[in-house]
């Protein structure tokens, strides 16, 4: 099983994570069985995400990350599972607010998006609690710390 990540970076901004560490993040999460498989992963800035975020959320503000699953037509052969907008300021803001290392934050973005893409929500509080299982057992794996508060209580 292959998964190709393509990383566009949209904006040049201090403490942007290497695209190799973006691709690891992702294989990381993959959960697929597929052959083959890929995913774009855009970094971004506010005004991008903003936009986005009020298109297809109604939510008029820029966020850490918007997820975009591919539904393909059957009759075509293409691999492609969806795309992640990340917010780089958004990220940033937010690990420093949450007191957490940046490339940690990151780095669960990542992971938190690419759930989503393979069909995790968190809307309800079981599947909530299911995908912040998942999230916190692939981010310790990699050797991040668990991204939740309660996490790091038990």
């Amino acid at each position: 099983m292959t998964l190709e990540v393509d990383v566009q970076l949209a904006v040049d901004a201090p403490g942007l994570p290497s695209e190799a560490a973006v691709r690891a993040w992702a294989n990381a999460a993959w959960q697929g069985t597929d052959d083959r498989a890929d995913v774009v992963v855009r970094i971004t800035d506010q005004d991008e995400s903003r936009r986005l975020n009020l298109e297809f959320r109604g939510m008029d503000k820029p966020t850490n990350v918007l997820s975009f699953p591919f539904d393909p037509v059957p009759e075509i052969d293409l691999h492609h599972v969806g795309d992640l907008v990340i917010c780089a300021p958004v990220v940033v803001s937010e690990a420093r607010e949450q007191g957490k290392p940046v490339a940690a934050h990151w780095a669960h973005m990542v992971v938190h998006g690419m759930l989503h893409l393979q069909g995790f929500d968190h809307v309800e509080p079981r599947a909530a609690d299911e995908m912040e299982a998942l999230e916190t057992l692939i981010l310790t794996q990699m050797g991040y710390p668990a991204p939740y508060p309660d996490d790091n209580e038990t």
